[in-house]
């Protein structure tokens, strides 16, 4: 079985536009829970799910506002650092998504991102 452990960068897509995302992963047999904080104003999400073999399988609900549990299926790399899959949410509309073992996370990301901007020239 894969080991899922840890935090995760990735990409779901929807309507063709991508939205990062933060995984934290605590995986204890056959059963996976977490967070995940996305980079769009919807914010924060806990989610519950499974891993059989490769297989992975979640539910996403965001802490904001849960009317709209999204369900997740994936594959997991045999390299255990990579899993992709398709999203869902119960009304039929639904997307691709993948995401990548990291040992950063989004704020690090932002503030590196932050730290190498060039100053405007204002007033000159």
């Amino acid at each position: 079985m894969a080991d899922v452990n840890g935090t995760w960068l990735g990409t779901y897509w929807q309507w063709g536009i991508p939205t990062r995302f933060e995984a934290t992963l605590l995986h204890s047999g056959n059963t996976v829970t977490g967070n995940i904080l996305d980079d769009s104003y919807l914010g924060e999400a806990s989610l519950t799910g499974e891993v059989i073999g490769r297989r992975i399988s979640f539910v996403k609900r965001y802490l904001a506002s849960s009317n709209y549990p999204i369900s997740y299926t994936g594959t997991i790399s045999e390299s255990e650092d990579f899993m992709q899959g398709q999203w869902s949410i119960g009304g039929g509309e639904s997307g691709s998504w993948e995401a990548r073992r990291s040992g950063e996370n989004l704020t690090l990301d932002l503030q590196k991102s932050q730290a190498n901007r060039v100053p405007s020239l204002t007033g000159v």
